[in-house]
This record gives structure tokens, sequence and C-alpha cells, in this order.
């Protein structure tokens, strides 16, 4: 079990859920319960349903797999992928907590250069209880950490910043790297640990990745959707990339910001490159029309809600992804799907239905 010491009141303990997607049982979260096991986790279960997935004593969690997700969303189960991590995006929606905070089974507790065991959970955490800064760059990083502030020539008047919506944070070890970067670095390994969060400007993407991500569910949550991908689709592993795309478009619209940085996790396992390959082979040209797409996408003044800026965009991928391969118009009624089923398990805190498997 990895060495520190509990917060005698974690932050957020009652505010935050984490979201787990996986396939087996989670033996890893031994190494994290110094950490975790004050917070409440969903687990989404992929694959075979019938297979029983153990979780460690003493955690508190829910547990949905296949057969849960068909019964709470009936018809409209159809949005949530199978077989793809993408499936994690589900626990967004019936989490009824402001923050969530999703990790991947094979992301272990790292160390900072001193030796000391990193918090993921709590810098998250940190990153979204203060501002960001999108409309100007400070180049000391993020001015709210402690030992920075704004440098010279800030202008005053945007100082108070906006509000954090994602924290994405990064990992040693095995790199977030694609199949082809895979192949032919098949030994790297990312040691460099950086001292730094920065926000991330307005009208710049980014490629995100959902193995150690935490964001504000009540002023971006809609739009974290993964996607259509895995099983019976044409195209996986671009799932946290979409949720990405969309996410910081309508972040730019809404006037919210993206952190990327701090915390890092330890990466364990690298997945085959042949294997996402296969996977990822459509989408490393897909995104040769869809970067340019996010990047020149205009949401109307009256869209006001993060659901109103998901419909929009979901119409714009119809009209325009959808003359570059019929999977996008499949996506698009995918994304307008998503949005019902979360307003439906949404309206009201009853509204999801209990699945039996909370301990």
């Amino acid at each position: 079990m990895a060495g520190g010491s509990v917060s005698p009141t974690p932050l957020l303990k009652d505010e935050l859920d984490i979201v787990i997607p996986t396939i087996r049982n989670l033996d890893f979260l031994e190494m994290w319960r110094p950490f975790f096991q004050p917070y409440h986790l969903i687990i989404v279960q992929d694959g075979d349903p019938s297979k029983t997935i153990k979780v460690p004593e003493g955690f508190d969690y829910e547990l949905y797999n296949r057969n849960d997700i068909n019964r709470i969303l009936g018809p409209k189960a159809s949005c949530i992928s199978f077989k793809d991590s993408a499936c994690r995006c589900f626990g967004y929606m019936v989490s009824k907590k402001k923050y969530i905070y999703t990790i991947d089974d094979d992301c272990f507790v790292a160390k900072d250069p001193t030796g000391k065991d990193i918090n993921a959970l709590e810098q998250h955490i940190k990153n979204l209880l203060s501002p960001s800064t999108p409309f100007f760059f400070n180049t000391l990083y993020d001015p709210y950490r402690n030992g920075a502030d704004f440098v010279r020539g800030y202008p005053f008047s945007l100082r108070e910043g906006a509000p954090t919506a994602v924290s994405h944070g990064l990992w040693l070890n095995i790199p977030d790297y694609d199949a082809p970067t895979q192949l032919v670095k098949p030994l790297e390994r990312n040691t460099r640990y950086v001292d730094a969060v920065l926000t991330i400007p307005k009208g710049t993407l980014f490629p995100m990745c959902g193995m150690n991500l935490a964001f504000n569910r009540e002023l971006i949550g809609p739009a974290m959707y993964f996607g259509l991908m895995g099983d019976g689709q044409p195209i996986g592993r671009y799932d946290d990339m979409w949720a990405g795309w969309c996410t910081k478009v309508i972040c730019d619209h809404l006037g919210l910001g993206v952190k990327t940085g701090l915390p890092y996790i330890y990466h364990s396992k690298a997945s085959n490159p042949f294997v996402n390959l296969k996977k990822e082979y459509k989408g490393i040209f897909w995104q040769e029309e869809c970067i340019p797409f996010f990047q020149n996408a205009s949401l109307p003044k009256d869209c006001t809600s993060v659901q109103k800026c998901y419909l929009e965009l979901a119409k714009q991928v119809k009209e325009k992804l959808g003359k570059v391969d019929d999977y996008f118009v499949k996506l698009a009624d995918a994304m307008v799907t998503w949005i019902e089923a979360w307003d439906e398990l949404n309206s009201s805190p009853s509204a999801a239905i209990p699945n039996g498997n909370a301990k």
C-alpha cells in the first residue's frame, strides 16, 4: 500500500464522485486507499455483465454493468459505448455530485521528485477550486498557486479569472501516445516531472486524456460525452479526444477555464500498439477534418447553457462532418440522445434509478 496519510477532513468529501471504467478486479484501489477511501466511487463495468468485479473492502461504491445501463436508460442506452472506456461517461450521468474525478485502473500513485506520494485527487481539487486565466496568458503559469502571481503587464481587469471547469492531469512512465508513435518509440518512458499548472488559452484546442481527469459536473458535465466508440463502431481511442474538443469549444463560448499539468499519476501498462492502430486507423484520418471543424465552430449567443451548446454542436457535426463519413451522422444523433438521457436522469434528485449494487 502507498504511503501517505488521509487528511482529517478530505476536500469536497461529500461533493465529489470518483468514476472508474473497468473490466477487471479493482486491486489497484489498494494503492489509492489513503486518498480515495473517504470518497464515493462509481464503477462502470464494461464487457461481460455476468462477470463479477471484485472491489477491495472498505470502499463506498456503486457498480453498474451493461444490464444496469440498459435497464436505467432503456432505448437511450444506445448512446453509451460498449467494450470501450468511453462507457465511463455513464458514471458522469448518474452521479449526483458537483465534481467528478475519473481514473483508469492501470494508473497508480506517482511520486514527486522528492519521493513523496502524489495525492492526485487533492491537486485536481485545488485546480478546480481556483480560477483559470483563458483570456490572457500568465508567463508564470497559474498565478493562483502558492509562490506565484500575475506578472507585470497582466491586465488588472482580468485578474479575477474565470471559473475552472476542467482539470487535466498528466502521467509518468507510459506516455499517452497514439499507435504510430508507440510503434516507433516502444521503449520511451516519461520521467520528466514538470511542477506547473497552466490554463489552456481561449481558442486553443488540446488532446484531452480521460485517464487522469477531473471536472466541475455542474459547469460542464453534459459536454463530457465520450462519444460512440468501441464495439460496433468504426473507431476507438478517440472517446476522450471527442469530449475534449466539444468541451473546450463550449468552455470558450461560456467563459470557462481548462487547466492542464499537475497532478501526475503513474501509468503502468502500455496498451498493444497493433490493437490500438486498428482502433485508431480511421480516427487518424478523420482528426484532420475534425480539428479544423472544432477550430472554426461558432456557437450563437442564445446558447447560454451547456445543453444548448451541445445540441448546437451536434447539429453542426451532422451538417459538416456528416459529409466526411456517415459515422458522424450516427455520432451526432447519439450526442442528442445523450443530452436527452442526461436531462431525464438529472431533472430531479430522485430521477436516477438505484441499481441495487451499491455498497
